[in-house]
């Protein structure tokens, strides 16, 4: 499970750098992180356990929107590349 969290930060990663993918679409995870690191909540921070879960579940959430609003070909290609550098390295 860990490793999955990676391999889908490295691909937002990669297709955040992507210039195929639009900038508005760029704006998801972007606006996800914003609001993360913003004094503002829906559910205060203070709340211990379930100020952090709604933090994390919003990027969780915000970053599979991302990949689903990105060029399917470019996700892919990234997919495929990372695949193929993993297999390498085993």
């Amino acid at each position: 499970m860990i490793r999955a969290i990676f391999e889908q930060v490295e691909l937002t990663w990669r297709l955040l750098r992507d210039p195929r993918v639009p900038a508005l679409t760029k704006a998801i995870p972007i606006g996800a992180l914003i609001y993360v690191l913003s004094p503002f909540d829906l559910i205060p921070d203070f709340i211990l356990g379930l100020g952090q879960i709604d933090d994390i579940g919003l990027l969780l959430a915000s970053i599979r929107l991302f990949e689903s609003a990105s060029p399917e070909d470019v996700v892919r290609e990234h997919k495929d590349d990372m695949k193929r550098k993993n297999s390498e390295t085993v």
